[in-house]
C-alpha cells in the first residue's frame, strides 16, 4: 500500500483515524497504531510480517540481555550477535542474488541463484534496528521492558517502508505522551497533503516524460534529451521520495508524532558535501554516526573511512554495480572537496558553485537510474558530445513545449522560493499572511486533493522509486 493511493486516502486513512482517536488511553491508542502499522504492511504481501516480527522481537531480546550484563564480555557479544543476525536478514534477501552472479561469473561451475523477493521496507527497519541495539549498547538509551514499544517503534506506518530512518531516542518519550493537538493535527494535513502534491502532480506527471526521453540507445536520443531526461528523473526521484517523506511526517503529526526531517532543499546545493546534508539526511546521519564516527571519522585512516561510508551508501540503494558507482562518486567528489576543490569553490562564487553542484548531480543521478553500465555510459557519452547524435530532435522540441509549464513550476517548487516568498509577505503585511494562513491553507490543501484524486483516478502510474530500496 502506497499514502498516494486511493484506498489509502479513502478508506484506510479515515478508517485509522477514527479508531485511533475512539481511546483516550495512550496504550490502547498505541495498539490500534501497531494493529494498523501491521495490516498496512501486509497489504502488499503479507507472509513479510513474519519477518517483521522475527526481526523486532531479535531486536526486543537482545536488547534486554545487552542491559542485563552491561559492561561484561556477554553484553558484547549479543550486541555483536543482534547486528551480525540483522545484517544477515538484510543480506540474505537484498544481496543474495548479487554476490552469487558476481560469484559465478569467475568461477568455472554456476552456483543456483536464490529466488528471493525483496520485503518492502527492509532497509529502513532494519536499519532503525541497527540504530537502536547500538544505542542500548553505548547506554544512551535503555531497552524497554515492554515489547509494545519497539513493536510500535519498528512498525509505525508513516516511516515503515520509506523512512525517514529514525532512532528510538527521537520517540521514546512520544510513545507514551503523545503531543496530540489540533494545532499539530492541522498541521499534519498541510504537510501530508504538500507531500501528496509533490508526489501525485509533480513527480508521477515528470516520471511519464522520464521512460520516453531517457533512452540513449533508441534512435531518438539527442544530446540536449539526455540532458533534459536527466534533470525531468532528477525533479522526479526528488518529488518522490521528498513527497514521500513528508506525508510520513504529516501522519507521525497527526498521531502526535513528531518524526525528524529528511529533506532540506537539496538542488539548491553548491557541493557533493552540501547535496549530501540536504538529501536524505537520516540515511547520512545514521552512517555518519553508526559508521563513520565509530571508524574513526575524521580523526584516522579518514579516506578508508569514506570509501566504507560512501561504498555502503551506494550499496544500501541496490544489489547493483552501479549503485555501488553512484556511492563512490558521491565519496571521490566529496574527498576533493575537502583537498582542494571546496577552497577553489568558495573563490569561485555562488554561481559557478551552484552551476558546479547542479552539473555534478545531474552526472551522478545517471549512475543512479540505468542499472545497465553500458547504458549508463552511452547516455554520459551522448550528453558530453562524445557519441554522434544530433543536437536535439522533433520529438524532444514537440514534448518540452507541451510540458513546459510543468518543468518550470517544478524546478521553483525544488527551492525554498515559494517559501521564502510566502514568509516575505506575511511579514510585510501580517492581515494578510493571516489570512492566507486561516482560508488559504485549507484551501490549498482541498484543492491538491482534488486534483490528486483526478490525477489518481484518471492514471495508473503510480510507482514510488524507495520502495525498491
Amino acid at each position: 500500500m502506497v499514502f498516494s493511493s486511493l484506498f489509502f486516502l479513502y478508506l484506510f486513512l479515515p478508517i485509522l483515524l477514527i479508531a485511533y482517536f475512539v481511546f483516550k488511553n495512550t496504550t490502547y491508542r498505541n495498539w490500534v497504531l501497531i494493529l494498523f502499522s501491521f495490516a498496512f504492511y501486509a497489504w502488499g504481501e503479507p507472509v513479510w510480517i513474519v519477518l517483521l516480527l522475527i526481526a523486532s522481537i531479535i531486536g526486543y531480546l537482545f536488547a534486554l540481555g545487552i542491559e542485563k550484563y552491561r559492561g561484561t564480555w556477554l553484553a558484547k557479544a549479543q550486541y555483536v550477535a543482534a547486528i551480525a543476525v540483522n545484517i544477515g536478514i538484510l543480506g540474505f534477501f537484498k544481496y543474495a542474488g548479487f554476490l552469487v552472479d558476481n560469484v559465478n561469473s569467475i568461477l568455472p561451475f554456476n552456483i543456483p541463484h536464490p529466488e528471493v523477493t525483496l520485503p518492502i521496507g527492509i532497509s529502513f527497519f532494519t536499519f532503525e534496528i541497527i540504530c537502536y541495539l547500538t544505542d542500548v549498547y553505548k547506554g544512551t538509551i535503555k531497552a524497554p521492558r515492554s515489547p509494545k514499544k519497539l513493536l510500535l517503534y519498528v512498525s509505525f506506518f508513516p516511516h515503515l517502508v520509506a523512512g525517514p530512518i529514525i532512532r528510538y531516542s527521537d520517540i521514546e518519550q512520544q510513545i507514551d505522551n503523545p503531543k496530540v493537538s489540533m494545532a499539530g493535527f492541522s498541521e499534519g494535513i498541510t504537510r501530508f497533503m504538500i507531500g501528496l502534491g509533490k508526489k501525485v502532480i509533480f513527480a508521477n506527471l515528470l516520471g511519464e516524460g522520464v521512460s520516453q526521453i531517457l533512452t540513449p540507445s533508441s534512435g531518438s536520443a539527442s544530446v540536449l534529451g539526455i540532458w533534459f531526461g536527466v534533470c525531468l528523473f532528477a525533479l522526479q526521484i526528488y518529488f518522490d521520495f521528498s513527497g514521500y517523506s513528508d506525508m510520513a511526517i504529516g501522519l507521525g503529526k497527526m498521531f502526535g508524532f513528531n518524526l525528524r526531517e529528511n529533506f532540506n532543499y537539496p538542488y539548491v546545493s553548491r557541493s557533493a558535501g552540501e547535496f549530501w546534508r540536504r538529501w536524505n539526511m537520516s540515511l547520512g546521519g545514521f552512517f555518519r554516526d553508526y559508521v563513520y564516527i565509530p571508524l574513526g571519522g575524521n580523526r584516522r585512516f579518514y579516506l578508508r573511512n569514506l570509501f566504507v561510508v560512501w561504498f555502503l551508501t551506494g550499496f544500501w540503494h541496490g544489489a547493483s554495480w552501479n549503485f555501488i558507482i553512484w556511492g563512490l562518486y558521491f565519496g571521490l567528489l566529496i574527498y576533493l572537496e575537502r583537498v582542494f576543490l571546496g577552497k577553489w569553490l568558495e573563490k569561485a562564487g555562488r554561481f559557478v558553485s551552484h552551476l558546479y553542484g547542479t552539473i555534478m548531480m545531474l552526472i551522478g543521478w545517471v549512475w543512479f537510474y540505468f542499472t545497465d553500465l553500458k547504458e549508463a555510459l552511452k547516455a554520459l557519452a551522448i550528453m558530453f558530445g562524445l557519441y554522434h547524435k544530433e543536437l536535439y530532435t522533433l520529438e524532444l522540441e514537440i514534448y518540452f513545449r507541451e510540458n513546459l509549464v510543468l518543468f518550470l513550476l517544478g524546478i521553483i517548487a525544488s527551492t525554498p522560493l515559494m517559501k521564502w516568498m510566502f514568509t516575505r509577505l506575511a511579514e510585510s503585511n501580517p492581515k494578510l499572511g493571516a489570512g492566507l494562513q486561516g482560508v488559504g491553507v485549507p484551501a490549498m490543501n482541498i484543492a491538491i486533493l482534488v486534483v490528486a484524486t483526478i490525477l489518481l483516478i484518471g492514471s495508473t502510474y503510480n510507482p514510488f522509486l524507495y520502495y525498491r530500496f
